[in-house]
């Protein structure tokens, strides 16, 4: 399940696999792509007028976009709950696959989806978060249980199908 750690922010849970991919992305920011946005900088610097160097702004904006996804990928990290896959109990909670329908349709409409972090990205399937509207409203909730949620103030009912652990 979701927890909230100290500062009130929620656990993400993930995959050893996920987690080190996020891992190996972050060292990957904060060194070799550090450094090549860093010379980027210098080499159109070294053009001269900052002003109307387009060059320079360009790796300026890399380089913010560089530096808060490094930060958001020390938040993910420091927030991870890197663990064993949920028990096979039917009970929804991140890290299962989560097998839905909307109430009315029939069973060939079914939907499947991860209930994770997005950065987990399995092949071939949807991941939604336990803070979505769905994750929050089917999170605890168990298998053959019919749920109420709300989407931009319009009111959504969904059955649980289904709720079985990710094996990725």
């Amino acid at each position: 399940m979701t927890q909230t750690d100290q500062s009130g922010q929620n656990t993400i849970w993930l995959t050893q696999d996920a987690y080190d991919k996020l891992q190996a992305e972050l060292e990957h920011l904060e060194g070799p792509r550090r450094a090549e946005i860093v010379a980027e900088i210098s080499a159109a610097r070294d053009e001269g007028d900052l002003k109307e160097n387009g060059g320079y702004h360009a790796a300026r904006e890399e380089q913010g976009k560089n530096e808060a996804r490094i930060l958001q990928l020390k938040d993910m990290l420091r927030r991870a709950e890197v663990g064993e896959t949920p028990p096979d109990d039917g009970v929804v909670e991140p890290g299962m696959v989560v097998t839905y329908k909307f109430e009315g349709d029939d069973d060939d409409e079914a939907e499947s989806f991860l209930l994770g972090a997005r950065e987990i990205d399995p092949e071939g399937l949807t991941v939604y978060s336990p803070q979505s509207p769905l994750g929050q409203a089917i999170n605890g909730r168990s298998k053959g249980e019919t749920v109420s949620y709300e989407v931009n103030g319009k009111p959504q009912t969904v059955i649980i199908l289904d709720a079985k652990p990710y094996a990725g």
